[in-house]
């Protein structure tokens, strides 16, 4: 994330999330391991967002928390592809990826997943966190 303020709406939060992994990627060093696992990375961090709208528009409590689950489980991929990056010696490529690697965790906690899901039980859409 580009300052300390998070998004409050999920949906923009985790358009965020894959769209800073994006622009972290590109400043990273192009090496054979680096293109393999930067294209996943790529995939999940934007599979936590679509999941994420896709759950939002479920159409059923059963099909919610299917989709709330694809979309933890892109987060924990999308945080062990940040691990496995080679991020080169820069120390400001280390924290970005640090902190990209925090966010996806966080994305991942399961407090959240259950606020999701009586949230969206209950009728919310957006919901506000700490």
């Amino acid at each position: 994330m580009k300052d300390d303020a998070k998004p409050r709406d999920l949906e923009d939060r985790t358009f965020f999330f894959a769209e800073s992994v994006r622009a972290f990627v590109k400043q990273l060093p192009r090496t054979i391991s680096n293109t393999e696992d930067v294209g996943q990375l790529v995939r999940a961090s934007g599979s936590v967002a679509a999941s994420w709208i896709e759950a939002d528009e479920a159409l059923s409590k059963k099909d919610f928390l299917m989709r709330v689950k694809i979309c933890r489980k892109e987060a924990k991929e999308s945080r062990l592809f940040l691990r496995l990056v080679d991020a080169g010696l820069a120390k400001a490529s280390l924290v970005i990826r640090d902190q990209l690697a925090a966010e996806a965790r966080e994305l991942t906690l399961i407090d959240y997943f259950e606020e999701w899901v009586i949230a969206r039980i209950s009728g919310i859409w957006q919901l506000e966190f700490l």
